[in-house]
């Protein structure tokens, strides 16, 4: 290490090429990304095999450059109480990124715009509404009027014999509470970024250039103000309806209609993306978003002191009154929006062949994904209190009397969903692995031409590995119908309206006894439980083992890098920081005499593009760019098209002076090609012809002599251990130095 702080220390000096490499997804350590182990692999795999120490390494680096690296990889997560927090976040997440995946046809953004954040309002009110079913339906409505239920819970009987006004003033602090604690973690990440806000000039007129330099903040603020106001207007609207069980008294009806237009204010406000997003400077409208997050605040302490000091008779038993009716609404609302979501999308898609990435409902996907997530969530919280308040009832017995119904078609389209989705992706596995065996065949055919016997079996595994990375094409459709079925077993939670329970509406049509449907509710309910205990744990284990957070920290690295545009709540977008660092240390080395080659891995390449689309024209044309495992166009122009496509890859192009090489595998499900159209034998006068590069992988399919295996199938891992890629570097750093454009002046 000693060494490499040594080389490290060089990169302030001028007339250097510094080569700054920024690791993927899910975090790297600084000697893996640099490439300073201590020890290397000279035979065997990844279980077992021989090492050595490796050579001292000399004073400068044989292919020209100074190395330099740049680690995010703790940016998204955080603490450990933050990356657990990011658990139950997931939704709020999820329908923000929808906001970033609408289409590319301008028509449309402003609507899909406001159908996503609607989404996201519903969310917030869904979250309300599960922990107001725990506080005032399960506990304080029905657990307090159970002897059964307070046995043993001395913590708890203190409240029975109380007025039921009482019980319920008293609980309805706990979803206020809930309300606070989000309202205070959602004002804290965003400031520790506003050290990094990039420069105000626009350099690019692509929108990807707008990410981590555009200032998010105040509208995060104003969106947070609106789901605040509209979480205590949710509070107070479920314990007026309860009050207004017996008949509606004239305050009752009074704070309703006042509750009612903070609710429409919100919506208004919403639904006016022109008004809300308004530059930051803009005081009249933040003064109105904080006036009605007060006036909600207002409002429930009033609401709150008339349900404790009114004095007209209670209804006595059930359900608590306007409970049900009220999420069974939430749950229609939410299939209308869908709907809307979906028709807009398809209406206004571009219909050329091939334009239209996810069929055009990326959006809805995403947006139906959240609602679903959301729904179970909050369901599931619900079955597990009632489960452990309801004691020894039976299972079947507990889900036709404990929650409400509409929590139980809840569990019950989400199960649906998960069956048919599995049912459909088996059945594209099995349609698509004669095409896909055929193309890996024929790549291996090419890259082996005469294999010895005995290297059989690895050419197997080798063809296997390359149509296994070619599913990832298949799983576009498979997105758009779990997509599409979770909008539908949404809207079949509305039939809670009508009182029907499932195991009846199916025994009644479907011929499927009314007992095996229960079982299977009951069991989807366990099932989930045991989903969400798996992804606390893999929240753990994500944040204490670098290992373990390379696969179950990609959703975070992924979903944080889009700005928070939707939802005030989600997590805070880590590209704030790392884009504008990047363009800082970018630009002091070049304006020190430093040319720049920039080398990124997976996600890493992404960062990369939004930061050169931002650097200025005489920072950019000293700056060379190689990207491998890319998803820029495999993945990212598919899901956000509005952002990634074309044009704005061949502005990147340009930015670099087409010193730009793209290194892709076959065998990699995740990374690709950057320009798939253009053949590098035929280039025609177009540089972007000249990018990608293919690598073959594995390098061979024998055992090389003095090992006991063949050398390993790479797939997405990092190449900047291998040959092709200390080649790329020299070319792009010969260029570098003799492209007049990049010349010191």
């Amino acid at each position: 290490m000693a060494d490499g702080s040594a080389r490290l220390s060089g990169a302030d000096a001028s007339g250097e090429i510094v080569e700054l490499r920024v690791h993927g997804v899910s975090g790297a350590s600084v000697d893996q990304v640099l490439s300073l182990e201590q020890t290397t692999q000279v035979a065997g795999d990844r279980s077992g095999g021989f090492v050595r120490l490796r050579s001292r390494l000399p004073e400068a680096d044989p292919r020209g450059v100074t190395l330099e690296a740049y680690r995010w990889g703790d940016l998204p997560s955080g603490s450990v109480a933050q990356t657990l927090a990011l658990v139950f976040l997931l939704p709020f997440m999820l329908v923000n990124v929808a906001v970033w995946m609408r289409p590319a046809q301008p028509g449309t953004e402003a609507v899909v715009k406001s159908l996503c954040r609607l989404l996201a309002l519903t969310l917030t009110v869904l979250y309300v509404l599960a922990i107001v079913g725990v506080a005032l339906d399960l506990v304080a409505w029905k657990c307090l009027t159970t002897p059964r239920c307070l046995a043993g819970r001395s913590w708890l009987s203190w409240l029975s014999g109380q007025p039921v006004g009482l019980r319920l003033a008293v609980l309805a602090v706990l979803p206020a509470a809930a309300i606070g604690l989000i309202w205070r973690i959602s004002t804290r990440p965003g400031r520790s970024f506003e050290a990094f806000r990039g420069p105000d000039e626009n350099l690019s007129g692509h929108r990807l250039g707008t990410v981590g330099k555009w200032d998010a903040e105040p509208l995060v603020g104003r969106l947070r103000s609106v789901h605040v106001a509209t979480a205590f207007a949710t509070l107070s609207l479920v314990l007026l309806a309860a009050r207004a069980g017996n008949g509606a008294s004239v305050v009752t009806v009074t704070l309703a209609v006042a509750t009612g237009v903070v609710l429409a204010t919100g919506v208004v406000l919403l639904c006016t993306p022109p008004l809300i997003d308004r530059s930051p400077g803009d005081r009249r409208l933040d003064a109105i978003t904080s006036t009605l997050r007060t006036t909600a605040l207002v409002l429930t302490a009033l609401v709150a002191t008339h349900v404790l000091t009114s004095s007209a008779p209670w209804h006595d038993g059930g359900d608590l009154p306007g409970y049900d009716t009220t999420l069974t609404w939430l749950f229609t609302t939410q299939t209308g929006l869908l709907l809307a979501l979906g028709v807009v999308l398809l209406w206004r898609r571009d219909r050329r062949r091939g334009a239209s990435p996810l069929f055009g409902l990326g959006a809805l996907v995403i947006a139906g994904t959240a609602i679903t997530m959301a729904v179970v969530y909050s369901a599931e919280l619900v079955y597990r209190v009632a489960d452990y308040l309801d004691r020894d009832v039976p299972t079947a017995e507990g889900i036709a009397t404990g929650p409400p119904r509409a929590y139980t078609w809840a569990i019950f389209g989400f199960l649906r969903t998960v069956l048919v989705t599995l049912v459909v992706a088996g059945l594209v596995v099995v349609v698509s692995r004669p095409r896909r065996s055929r193309a890996a065949a024929a790549v291996v055919a090419g890259d082996y031409p005469d294999p010895p016997a005995e290297a059989g079996p690895r050419l197997r595994q080798v063809r296997a590995a390359i149509a296994r990375a070619r599913f990832t094409e298949r799983l576009v459709p498979l997105a758009v119908v779990f997509g599409c079925l979770a909008g539908i077993g949404t809207a079949t939670t509305t039939l809670g309206l009508l009182g029907l329970f499932p195991g009846d509406v199916v025994e009644r049509y479907a011929r499927v006894p009314a007992d095996a449907v229960t079982f299977g509710i009951a069991f989807g309910s366990w099932a989930i439980a045991a989903a969400l205990l798996g992804l606390l744990l893999g929240g753990i284990f994500a944040y204490r083992t670098v290992p373990f957070r390379r696969h179950v920290g990609v959703i975070w690295d992924l979903g944080t890098f889009w700005p928070r545009a939707a939802h005030p709540f989600a997590p805070p977008c880590y590209a704030e920081r790392a884009v504008p660092e990047l363009t800082r240390r970018i630009t002091y080395l070049v304006e020190r005499g430093n040319a720049v080659l920039l080398s990124g891995h997976s996600h890493g390449s992404v960062l990369l593009a939004a930061t050169v689309l931002q650097l200025p024209p005489s920072i950019g044309s000293r700056v060379a760019l190689l990207t491998h495992g890319s998803p820029l166009r495999r993945l990212y122009a598919r899901l956000f098209p509005a952002y990634i496509d074309d044009a704005v890859l061949h502005e990147i192009g340009n930015r670099v002076g087409w010193r730009w090489v793209n290194l892709w595998r076959d065998t990699d499900p995740i990374g690709g090609q950057i320009f798939p159209d253009l053949d590098a034998s035929t280039p025609d006068g177009d540089p972007a012809a000249m990018v990608d590069r293919r690598q073959r992988d594995p390098r061979d399919v024998v055992t090389p002599p003095g090992d006991s295996v063949p050398p390993p199938i790479e797939g997405h891992w990092p190449c900047e251990s291998d040959e092709q890629f200390a080649d790329a570097v020299r070319e792009l750093a010969q260029r570098l130095r003799h492209d007049p454009r990049t010349t010191p002046t």
